[in-house]
């Protein structure tokens, strides 16, 4: 399935209602506004960019229920543009700017396009190259090459601007670690949407990265992340929609946005045993630690 047509599966259904408000403020650390509310009219990835007012009110919805503070992630040039002009306007957003993995498999990770992440990756608001890595579940053997040579060019800008690296990691566990063992990982270097077991967690953390929770935390068949969970420091751990995808239960399969964050939060400190105060507190010092303040 191509990512628009993903984007298009996961805007089947009405939207779901905001949950209740945290009791403090947290932070949505991955979002693709641009995909919750672009249309992607099919054989155009893009098409039309949401209006200032669409983004402005989806922002509002998730600042209503505490969570002010979101990263918008790129996965291509268009979009990594489009998400460093919302951080330039919006003071909630900061931006992360990058050519997704299988992008980069289906060639696309040329030498102007990954000149052009490096360039935005200069911007005062861009705090984060990615979503960057590798994927060995869309992409097949044949761009395995071109993944690993783009995600360790998008190390090296990560490491030449001083931010973030957010990695995008699809059953390639061992692949990453020895990629970024290899090259040297930023110093501060974060795991979207993390999917490892409980000894990929610990071999994480034991590194120093950071670990990004989505709704898959609260699905029924995802033990094994909530015990990789459990053991991850609060001073290591993120929380994250990947909206419009991933949605959190009770509302799997509709589709995601930022405001829904409580909802993985709170399944968060049922696992970890942190009082989910304390806990909104640990995530957005997480979050302005890793990306700088908003």
């Amino acid at each position: 399935m191509s990512r628009s047509a993903a984007s298009r599966a996961n805007k089947r259904g009405e939207p779901p209602p905001s949950p209740e408000p945290l009791p403090g403020p947290a932070l949505d650390s991955h979002t693709h506004l641009d995909i919750v509310l672009g249309e992607r009219p099919a054989g155009d990835e893009h098409g039309e960019w949401a209006s200032d007012a669409a983004v402005d009110a989806e922002i509002a919805a998730a600042v209503a229920v505490g969570v002010p503070r979101l990263v918008q992630v790129g996965v291509d040039v268009a979009s990594s543009r489009w998400s460093a002009a919302l951080a330039e306007r919006h003071p909630n957003v900061l931006a992360a700017v990058a050519l997704h993995p299988n992008e980069a498999g289906a060639g696309k990770a040329t030498d102007d396009a990954l000149a052009e992440i490096d360039r935005l990756a200069g911007l005062p608001r861009v705090r984060a190259v990615g979503e960057t890595g590798l994927d060995r579940f869309r992409t097949g053997p044949e761009g395995w090459a071109a993944q690993e040579a783009s995600f360790r060019a998008h190390i090296g800008i990560a490491k030449r601007h001083g931010i973030a690296l957010v990695i995008h990691d699809r059953d390639a566990h061992e692949e990453i670690l020895r990629v970024l063992d290899d090259e040297g990982a930023p110093e501060h270097t974060v795991f979207h949407c993390f999917s490892g077991d409980a000894d990929f967690a610990r071999r994480c953390v034991e590194r120093g990265f950071v670990l990004s929770f989505a709704g898959t935390v609260t699905f029924g068949n995802a033990g094994y992340l909530r015990e990789a969970a459990a053991l991850t420091p609060v001073d290591q751990m993120l929380v994250e929609t990947d909206a419009p995808f991933l949605t959190p239960m009770p509302h799997r399969g509709r589709p995601n946005a930022s405001r829904l964050v409580p909802h993985t939060v709170r399944a968060l400190a049922e696992v970890t045993g942190v009082d989910p105060g304390e806990l909104c507190a640990g995530l957005t010092a997480t979050g302005e630690r890793v990306f700088g303040s908003w």
